[in-house]
């Protein structure tokens, strides 16, 4: 190495000479030390006062008079070493939140301790780093950003969760009081929280961004542990999520380019942000909007990211579907770029999620909970919010030649038949892809019809399908029924009557949801039919064991006895059988004895 280079990595370039005259006046450097391809040249006595692991090295190299060592993986490199020799000389320097990390880590390295001299560089570090940075939570941000290129020794050394436990505290400190300042007392004197008043206690969201994921990720799972509001959490995620991943402008951006390439646009650490984000949602419904959750779905495809990083979020997305946008819905096609424009795969497990929910909460047998459980439920009114949700995304994918029929029927089909309370919008949709798709063939279009309740149509959308030519002739039979039956309902129906239209009361027999009763009244009215029918059913079973019982008989009789005796018998047992299980109005004498009471007066007359 020329002698220009050497001057140029030697400590403070111009300071050795300084040093020099200062302590050692006239003595010329007698050590050169070489930390990650920086070399300094220095003298022995300062360093070897200090430093244990320096002193050691020395003294292993006595008798062959050292002049050069290595010092390997010294935490924070040549820039730390240097802090650590101006130390050693006595030259002052300022211990800030930048730097006190690489002082601990290299104190510890060189054995800058106690036990070699007092008032040594680990105890001055230690010191102002339990003294200063943990009370502030800005520091410790700080720290933590020195410590990312400091591990695992800041690790062991518990300078991470130090400052992660200092961050916490904080933050529990900040919500508290943030809390207390929402508190305010009612009108009738009782003390309750204003929630329209502004959180103020959330401004280390901001902070916490600048920290590399896996020690934010050590950050907030803390912040679960010790109750940070779900929210705030939730925002912390949105807020470092947005940060990390705008270079990916598609991302965020629903009506960005639909095709993308992945293997071009892959990148690791973006892959890992989307995964611990996900990994660190909060397991409340609405800690984060359905937006931010569609977002980092979108990311988490277009990443290739794990599947169970996906399908947890297609689970989420699903448990609060009746609040999304159609925009939310229509997630791009990042793979296949044959296929559809739009991932139907996807948007159908989405709502898979949904009914599974929806079943799990109405498939239960006891009566008493149906009859509290009304349609203006939050279950009952999410299906009607999701029908329409639907409805309007079928009609948006409708038009792509690309969208097979079995994939169009899935979506359409996938919500339970009481979710739609009109058909209008799925008969809108349907059309919309007869019309894009007309190499359908008969037997397709009436497989595709059959997902219309014609008697759901409006009457607008009955006149639009009666003169329709994309239908087929079967459902316009059907359509032009059911118009009848409305017209003779308006017909016979008296405005001033309290009585119900005719059509209505077919409808609720017909097990249908009829739209000019309340939902409560339909809802009742459905359940109390279902128990009807099937107390009916029971007794028609019992009624068939009976008719079986008698038919035996009947049978054994016409073996065993005359012509004569046998009618004599079964006309007696035709007088005990009640089929329609109600008794006799005219007293107890049976058709059999009424029959033999009239038999001499038609003999008379004959």
């Amino acid at each position: 190495m020329d002698k220009h280079h050497h001057q140029q990595l030697s400590l403070a370039k111009c300071s050795r000479q300084r040093y020099s005259e200062w302590i050692f006046r006239d003595v010329p450097s007698d050590i050169t030390i070489e930390v990650n391809g920086g070399i300094f040249a220095l003298h022995k006595f300062p360093l070897v006062s200090r430093s244990g692991r320096i002193r050691k090295l020395v003294a292993d190299y006595r008798d062959s008079n050292i002049s050069r060592i290595e010092l390997v993986s010294l935490p924070g490199g040549a820039e730390s070493f240097e802090l650590a020799a101006k130390f050693c000389y006595g030259v002052n320097f300022e211990i800030t939140s930048a730097n006190v990390a690489q002082l601990c880590c290299v104190s510890e390295y060189l054995e800058l301790t106690e036990e070699f001299s007092k008032n040594n560089l680990s105890s001055r570090a230690e010191e102002y780093l339990d003294s200063i940075v943990c009370k502030n939570l800005e520091m410790c941000v700080d720290v933590l950003q020195q410590c990312e290129n400091l591990l695992p020794l800041a690790d062991d050394l518990k300078i991470v969760s130090r400052c992660i436990d200092a961050i916490v505290s904080k933050t529990c400190v900040e919500q508290m009081a943030s809390s207390f300042s929402r508190l305010e007392y009612s009108s009738s004197g009782r003390l309750h929280k204003n929630r329209q008043a502004k959180c103020d206690g959330d401004w280390w969201i901001e902070d916490l961004s600048v920290i590399r994921i896996d020690l934010y990720q050590r950050v907030i799972t803390a912040m679960k542990c010790r109750g940070v509001r779900p929210e705030s959490i939730g925002a912390s995620l949105m807020n470092y999520a947005q940060k990390a991943l705008t270079k990916k402008s598609s991302l965020w951006n629903p009506s960005g380019q639909p095709k993308v390439d992945v293997v071009a646009s892959s990148n690791g650490h973006e892959r890992i942000v989307v995964e611990t984000i996900v990994s660190l949602l909060p397991i409340e419904r609405l800690a984060v909007p359905i937006s931010f959750l569609v977002g980092v779905l979108r990311s988490a495809m277009m990443l290739d990211c794990t599947i169970a990083c996906r399908l947890d979020l297609e689970r989420r997305i699903g448990s609060q579907l009746d609040i999304a946008a159609l925009d939310d819905l229509l997630i791009p096609s990042f793979r296949h770029a044959d296929d559809t424009l739009f991932d139907v795969d996807t948007v159908h497990r989405i709502l898979v999620n949904f009914s599974q929910k929806d079943d799990s909460e109405d498939d239960m047998e006891d009566a008493s909970v149906f009859e509290s459980d009304s349609p203006n439920s939050p279950s009952q009114s999410a299906l009607f919010k999701v029908s329409k949700l639907v409805d309007n995304y079928l009609a948006e994918i409708a038009p792509d030649a690309n969208l097979k029929l079995n994939k169009f029927i899935a979506i359409a089909d996938t919500l339970p038949v009481h979710a739609r309370n009109i058909h209008d919008g799925l008969y809108r949709a349907i059309d919309i892809y007869l019309k894009a798709h007309q190499g359908l063939s008969d037997s397709d279009k009436r497989k595709l019809c059959q997902l219309i309740d014609f008697q759901k149509l409006s009457q607008e959308a009955s006149a639009h399908a009666a003169q329709s030519e994309r239908l087929p002739l079967q459902s316009i039979v059907q359509v032009l029924y059911f118009e009848q039956l409305r017209l003779r309902n308006a017909l016979f129906s008296n405005p001033n009557d309290d009585y119900k239209p005719m059509l209505q009361s077919w409808r609720i027999s017909s097990g249908a949801l009829s739209t000019t009763m309340s939902p409560r009244d339909n809802y009742a009215s459905l359940r109390r039919e279902n128990r009807e029918l099937k107390l009916e059913l029971a007794r028609l079973r019992m009624r068939l064991n009976d008719l079986e019982k008698e038919h035996v008989c009947m049978k054994r009789d016409m073996e065993n006895s005359s012509s004569h005796k046998f009618m004599s018998s079964f006309l007696k047992k035709i007088g005990k059988l009640n089929f329609f299980g109600h008794s006799s109005l005219r007293g107890s004498s049976s058709p059999s004895k009424h029959s033999q009471k009239t038999d001499p007066k038609v003999i008379e007359r004959t």
